[in-house]
């Protein structure tokens, strides 16, 4: 199931399915245009994680880390399927990121690696967008990385099973791929990840983490049309604006 939060056109905020045909809910199928998608989940916090893919740390010619490199966004940063992502003022270079968002589904603390996936409620996409300007000259990025709107998530949640393990993540920046890679190169699996941040973190339902970014980190200006896409789960689409 494509789980999926909207606002209907009478202004009530359901959870539905989203297929081929529409919107379902209730017995009623809405056209996706007609209903306003909101962030398929509403995290208390959002965990990040930098540096997860082998190619993109080649890129960057880093070291592959001995443990995950954490950050957090606030919930002031979520942005739904279709919002406007606007830029923060006067900023040389605001970036796109393409990531894998990992849903949890109920409230844990310390769980080990074997039983990390018995507490993932499922897998989003999400483009953490990064203020470059400030994170190259703080250390704890919340000027780069914290400000409203700076992670648009979604459309929709899908059971963990519908994404394998290999498969690719991909950006499209009006309409030209920039990024394209896969999650078989992921430095540290989900398993892994939820096993870490757990055991500093009580996680609580609906909470997300997001698994890192591949290849192809770019800008993004005003008028802009960016999608994050990623097999199994869908087309997460933002328009952008400049302020």
């Amino acid at each position: 199931m494509r789980r999926v939060r909207f606002r209907n056109p009478a202004g009530s905020i359901q959870t539905g399915e989203w297929n081929d045909e529409g919107i379902h809910f209730g017995g009623r199928t809405y056209d996706p245009e007609s209903v306003d998608v909101l962030p398929p989940t509403e995290p208390s916090k959002i965990v990040c994680i930098g540096l997860n893919y082998v190619d993109h740390a080649h890129e960057v010619d880093m070291e592959i880390p001995d443990r995950p490199m954490m950050f957090l966004k606030p919930p002031n940063a979520l942005a739904g399927h279709g919002d406007t992502i606007t830029l923060p003022r006067g900023k040389e270079r605001v970036d796109y990121e393409a990531e894998l968002g990992v849903v949890i589904g109920e409230q844990c603390k310390n769980v080990a690696e074997a039983d990390a996936m018995d507490v993932v409620g499922g897998y989003t996409c999400v483009n953490d967008i990064s203020n470059r300007d400030d994170q190259e000259v703080e250390q704890n990025w919340v000027r780069g990385k914290a400000f409203d709107n700076s992670a648009p998530i979604g459309p929709v949640v899908v059971p963990p099973e519908d994404v394998a393990d290999d498969a690719r993540v991909r950006l499209r920046l009006n309409g030209e791929e920039k990024q394209n890679s896969s999650l078989s190169e992921f430095i540290f699996s989900v398993p892994e990840l939820v096993a870490e941040v757990s055991r500093y973190l009580t996680l609580e339902r609906g909470d997300v983490i997001i698994t890192g970014t591949p290849p192809g980190v770019g800008p993004l200006t005003d008028g802009d049309t960016v999608e994050v896409d990623i097999e199994g789960i869908g087309t997460l689409r933002n328009e952008v604006r400049g302020e």
